[in-house]
């Protein structure tokens, strides 16, 4: 797979994205772009199903409006509602000391620069590139497991790990796509292009793809 295939995969996958289940944080950006929200949402996400993760939210942010908030609620009351999530108890310290970096930070304000994104407890690469992404639409790859092994079973990248993705793709992928690349290819992830027997017998660009590790 070359750049000059990339125009005619993305409108496919993109048609694929809008006929199944949308991923959980596009779902939360379809209701708000608040960046506090969207960064929960996205620290609560992880190694968590969506549809936990949607659960967990809703109910969270009827308690949960801005980051002061999260100092109102006690640790044990946290944690039960996020009980449900992968690494509950990590998520729940990590929240807790959210508001505190915040201020101390950045104001109470959610920054946008990956960097400043980085000093937030529970935030790694995946979540300030989705975080950058969803709430300030600004310029940014967020790469998960489905983005580093479906582009590298396309043969499009050639890396060992997300973050050796991450900075391939800044270096090759065109900029009019790295917005939309994670939701795309994380909903195709989900429901054809799967690690193990993937459905390429539905693939919508099975004609752009090496297939290289099937």
């Amino acid at each position: 797979m070359h750049n000059k295939d990339m125009k005619i995969v993305m409108k496919r996958l993109e048609e694929h994205f809008y006929s199944v289940k949308t991923p959980i944080v596009d779902l939360i950006q379809a209701k708000t772009k608040d960046p506090f929200r969207v960064l929960v949402a996205t620290i609560l996400s992880a190694r968590t199903k969506d549809e936990s993760t949607a659960k967990v939210v809703n109910e969270l942010f009827t308690k949960v409006q801005k980051a002061d908030d999260l100092d109102k609620l006690s640790s044990s009351e946290l944690d039960r509602i996020i009980y449900t999530t992968g690494f509950h108890n990590a998520k729940t310290k990590h929240l807790k000391e959210l508001p505190r970096v915040l201020r101390e930070e950045f104001g109470g304000e959610v920054p946008s620069e990956i960097d400043d994104l980085l000093k937030l407890p529970g935030v790694g690469r995946k979540t300030a590139n989705l975080v950058r992404a969803v709430a300030f639409s600004l310029p940014a790859i967020c790469v998960d497991i489905h983005v580093h092994r479906i582009c590298n079973r396309w043969g499009y990248i050639k890396t060992k790990t997300p973050l050796e993705s991450e900075m391939a793709l800044r270096a090759k992928l065109p900029t009019q796509y790295w917005l939309k690349i994670n939701s795309y290819v994380v909903a195709f992830g989900q429901n054809l292009c799967k690690p193990r027997k993937p459905s390429c017998d539905r693939c919508p660009i099975y004609d752009y793809c090496k297939r290289i590790g099937v």
